[in-house]
């Protein structure tokens, strides 16, 4: 169903020349660390995330061993607490929104004919903000300091008096520099996606997975500045003795889990929105039809970006609120249930009505809506606020917790992975290594994480390093931790057929799936400019559809081609209407010295060094000036006049 890129005759020998030099990167050591080409950022993206997926599941592994039977002597108390805060701060903040938008750099350009990012540099930018984030936190634990009061962190107990040393200013000091990069990349998704899709791409063509990255943008932009926000007064009140969360100083303990959870609760479908927007991109290869009711989906999408906002209390039924305020919220947590079920209902009709091809990607979607549907459920229970009072800060919140996210985040990124692998590698996977993968890491899943449900209702509390040996816990526990074993044997499996596919899987045709959208219609790896010929776009399913593929390949005129420049195109926002050519930038190490300057920033107000501080923030202001500088005209270099 699609064709080459290389070998079109709408461009030229010619063109794809100048093309080729415009747009390649000469391999180089500072190429590498230059590089503002989004494939070679998302590949990177996912790495990272890879990586710090790694570390937090190690981090989960010596928990659930130190669980597996009652008064364990495994970790300390203090071990065990950074261990536990860094498992819940990494899988949450570096690795799930990271690795999701690692194929958002990745894909979109890609599914909506463009040759890059709308700010290829911040793109870069964002991704060593990203790295050096990481990095700044997780240096923490081998010395002892990593953060300790809980991924949620609730003060009082994370103020100074009680968590003394650095353990808190690095949770708080690492999400602020985190939160640049998230805040970077979102604005980025939103204007590409807006504003660089191929001519007649109407936003009733645009990819699910598309919408569901700029869904995710709009919310990060809305919801980070509570947290950031949060961070800096708990820093203040740590560092400079102010109190906006101390009571006998006019300050409000609940002020925090106000702020967290404005941002905590969208942060939840940040986290799953992309994820829904994965399977409604593989679902059509798989069932050989376009997913049903499109317009539906898009509308559910954007229903949960605007509900989520409005049930942050949900988080809060056990902390004395007027009763009033309760059935507002539960409302709304109710509410919330009724865009995710008509995409549940969408994706089942979509299997119904097609002709299902069942390979490991489509296998891990299924997965992903047993899972995610038995999470539903008992999110559903929560927002009830009797149920919600009985069992909070039980394992039974732990369950559900896991349950919507690696049911909802997990399963789809494991599907991308054997999806959108042949594409971003150019190799294929092994089909049986893959299926092997898939049922250990389910089975182990539901061993480790459903028995939580059942000892939460028992009476066990979350956020315990031990446990007295209590009728009906200690076997529980042991189940559990045999499963998360389980569950880490699938997902070694995952990264040996990663492994195994980039080194001897063979080489991938540009649509081995028959998929339908713009990313199968390119080379498996794409070309550095991703498309010879920028495509002209006739439907929701354009690789599917013969007017769109021929517009690749046939007729193309010079401004689809736009070989003389390093040039792709910007359309209008409602309808795709060509408006102009926009010149894109080289690589630059700018985006890298400027994360370097913000490192130094950080890591001088961790330690104390504030004129350090003040020198690093003179950089990063001195080197944005630059960055932002209008370069000179050709015509004031030649000394023309205008």
């Amino acid at each position: 169903m699609s064709t080459t890129a290389a070998s079109t005759p709408g461009a030229s020998r010619e063109d794809l020349a100048r093309l080729e030099e415009r747009w390649a990167e000469r391999p180089s050591l500072r190429s590498w660390f230059s590089t503002v080409d989004h494939k070679r950022i998302g590949r990177r993206y996912l790495v990272t995330a890879a990586l710090f997926f790694v570390l937090a599941g190690l981090s989960a592994l010596a928990m659930r061993t130190q669980l597996a039977r009652p008064e364990s002597r495994l970790l300390s108390p203090q071990e065990y607490n950074q261990l536990f805060t860094m498992h819940g701060t990494a899988m949450i903040f570096l690795f799930a929104t990271p690795m999701l938008f690692g194929f958002g750099n990745f894909l979109v350009p890609l599914m909506i004919g463009s040759r890059d990012m709308a700010f290829p540099k911040l793109n870069a930018f964002g991704y060593w903000v990203f790295l050096f984030a990481g990095l700044f936190m997780w240096a923490s634990l081998p010395f002892g300091a990593a953060p300790n009061g809980g991924w949620f962190a609730y003060v009082p107990l994370t103020e100074e008096r009680n968590t003394p040393g650095l353990h808190m200013d690095v949770y708080t000091l690492g999400l602020l520099f985190l939160g640049i990069a998230t805040t970077a990349a979102s604005i980025n998704f939103i204007v590409t996606s807006l504003k660089l899709r191929a001519p007649g791409m109407s936003l009733n063509r645009v990819p699910l997975f598309v919408w569901a990255i700029v869904a995710t943008a709009f919310m990060v932009i809305f919801a980070l500045p509570a947290l950031n926000v949060d961070n800096a007064m708990l820093f203040l009140d740590r560092r400079f003795g102010t109190h906006f969360f101390d009571p006998e100083h006019g300050g409000n303990v609940l002020l925090w889990q106000h702020l967290f959870w404005i941002f905590g609760h969208p942060d939840v479908y940040i986290i799953v929105m992309p994820a829904l927007g994965i399977v409604s991109a593989v679902l059509p290869a798989f069932t050989r039809r376009g997913v049903v009711g499109y317009a539906l989906v898009v509308f559910a999408m954007a229903s949960i970006a605007i509900i989520s906002f409005g049930v942050w209390v949900h988080h809060m039924f056990a902390t004395g609120l007027p009763p009033l305020s309760y059935g507002f919220f539960s409302a709304a947590s109710t509410i919330i249930t009724i865009p995710s079920g008509i995409q549940i209902f969408a994706w089942l009709a979509t299997m119904l009505l097609g002709r299902l091809v069942l390979k490991v990607p489509l296998l891990f979607v299924i997965g992903f809506i047993v899972t995610f549907v038995l999470g539903g459920f008992t999110g559903a229970m929560f927002a009830l606020t009797a149920f919600d009072q009985q069992v909070t800060d039980s394992y039974f919140v732990v369950a559900h917790f896991h349950y919507v996210l690696i049911g909802g985040a997990l399963f789809p990124i494991l599907a991308a992975v054997y999806y959108w692998l042949p594409k971003i590698t150019g190799r294929m996977y092994h089909e049986k290594l893959g299926r092997w993968a898939f049922w250990l890491f389910f089975t182990g899943m539901h061993l480790t994480f459903f028995p939580m449900h059942l000892y939460g209702l028992f009476g066990m509390p979350r956020r315990v390093y031990t446990y007295p040996d209590e009728p009906g816990w200690g076997g529980w526990n042991l189940v559990s931790t045999a499963g998360s074993y389980l569950l880490a044997i699938g997902l070694l499996l995952v990264l040996i057929g990663v492994i195994h596919a980039v080194r001897r899987g063979r080489p991938a045709p540009p649509d081995p799936w028959g998929g339908d959208s713009l990313e199968w219609s390119t080379d498996s790896p794409p070309k550095p400019y991703n498309f010879p010929v920028l495509p002209q776009v006739h439907s929701l399913h354009p690789t599917w559809d013969d007017a769109s593929r021929t517009s690749m390949t046939e007729g193309a005129t010079d401004d689809r081609i736009l070989a003389r420049g390093r040039q792709t195109l910007v359309t209008s926002e409602l309808d795709g209407r060509r408006e102009r050519t926009v010149e894109m930038p080289e690589a630059s190490l700018q985006p890298l010295l400027l994360a370097l300057a913000l490192l130094v920033f950080f890591t001088a107000l961790l330690f104390a060094w504030y004129p350090v501080a003040v020198g690093a923030a003179l950089v990063v202001a001195s080197t944005i000036a630059v960055w932002l500088w209008p370069p000179r005209r050709p015509d004031q270099e030649l000394g023309v006049s205008a």
